[in-house]
Parts: C-alpha cells; sequence; structure tokens
C-alpha cells in the first residue's frame, strides 16, 4: 500500500510538471512509457518499484526544453522522492536511469547499468518508434518548425552529442539519425521483440512516403 500511494503521488506530480508539455513529451508519453516498462518488467528479474519510478520521472524535465541543461530533471525527480521519504539506494538508482536513459546521438557510453535501467530504456525507446514514434517526430519538428524534409541536407551518422543536441536537420532526417537505430541497440528480449514490428511499420512508412515526395504514387 505504502508504494502504491507513493506511484500515486508520483503520477498526479507528473501530471502537474508536465501541463502544456510538448505533444510528444506530455503526460500521455510517460504514461506510455511507463506501460511499456511494466510489459517489459514482466519478463525480467528485476525491482518493480524502481522501474516504476524511473518511467514515470524519466522525462520530468526534459533537457530539450530547459535551455540543454541535463541537470533540471534528476533534481527535480531527486527533490520529489526526498520529499516523500524514499530510502537512499532507490532515489540514487532512479536518478542514475534518468541519467543514462536518452539517446544523445548514440555515440556515447552509458556509465551506469542495471536491469531496470534497461527496461525502462527499452520502454521509452519503444515510444519512439513504430506509428507513435513517426506522430512525435514530426508532431517535434513542427514544434521546431523544421521542414519535412530536404534531399540536399544529408544524414549525420557521427555527430556528437552537443551536436545532436542543436541539431536542425529536417524531420525526415531523424528516422536514419535516431529512429532506425533504435531496433538494434534494445537491451531486453521483450523489448527486441516489439521493436522489430515497430521498425518494419516505418520502413513502410518511409517507402510511401518518398514515393508520394517523388511523384510516384
Amino acid at each position: 500500500m505504502k508504494n502504491q500511494n507513493l506511484l500515486n503521488d508520483t503520477i498526479s506530480f507528473v501530471k502537474q510538471e508536465l501541463q502544456g508539455a510538448e505533444g510528444g513529451h506530455d503526460w500521455f508519453h510517460i504514461e506510455r512509457v511507463y506501460k511499456n516498462a511494466l510489459l517489459i518488467a514482466k519478463e525480467e528479474s528485476c525491482d518493480l518499484l524502481v522501474v516504476q519510478l524511473g518511467a514515470l520521472l524519466h522525462d520530468i524535465a526534459d533537457s530539450k526544453f530547459h535551455n540543454g541543461d541535463e541537470t533540471v530533471g534528476p533534481k527535480t525527480a531527486c527533490k520529489f522522492l526526498e520529499s516523500h521519504q524514499v530510502d537512499e539506494q532507490t532515489i540514487a538508482h532512479v536518478i542514475n536511469i534518468i541519467e543514462n536513459i536518452s539517446f544523445k546521438g548514440g555515440n556515447f557510453d552509458r556509465i551506469f547499468s542495471s536491469i531496470e535501467l534497461d527496461i525502462v530504456q527499452d520502454a521509452d525507446r519503444l515510444d519512439a518508434i513504430g506509428a507513435i514514434g513517426i506522430a512525435r517526430a514530426f508532431n517535434y519538428g513542427g514544434f521546431k518548425n523544421r521542414p519535412l524534409h530536404n534531399p540536399e541536407i544529408p544524414v549525420n551518422l557521427t555527430m556528437s552529442k552537443e551536436e545532436y543536441k542543436n541539431s536542425v536537420n529536417p524531420t525526415i532526417n531523424h528516422f536514419y539519425e535516431k529512429l532506425l537505430l533504435l531496433k538494434d541497440k534494445m537491451n531486453t528480449e521483450s523489448g527486441k521483440k516489439i521493436a522489430q514490428q515497430r521498425h518494419k511499420y516505418m520502413e513502410d512508412f518511409l517507402s510511401q512516403f518518398y514515393a508520394e515526395w517523388n511523384g510516384e504514387k
């Protein structure tokens, strides 16, 4: 009962904090990641409370919306968990998940590892691919006023973390610079299975997109 009360309070806190957030990083994104995490956790031996808290708090203050400051999210989550007298070990684990979950161009090594991070990271990555992933990509591209596609701007697969964060490439480039790479970066067997189908959906979408762009269909 104690854990359920904590989870209920966390959900209320996240909903409040993310009021008015960009559509791809709002409460409903958190809710989908939370559900994905619970689904994957069923097949893994893990600390379920850490998974639940990590999923709920992983995007509490995404650096993209805080001038690139990656400390806001961990600080916000830590302050909330401390206010609810959560034990230090659990807080530290959740903070490590928040600090190590992001893609950041894919060109960096995680400095922390745990099955709980694997689960939450897979859950978050699943929400970045498939039908939802396509919708989120174009929603964010519109939010940043980026072009849908520009054949003259090449895909860049060698971006540094900073270059990735500051990229203004068209939304279609994002599929190649991140979304299509996620299938092979999943951690858990459950995550890999779900990612296969969602990946295929994106490939089919891109095929149709280019056919329409080029006036072939």
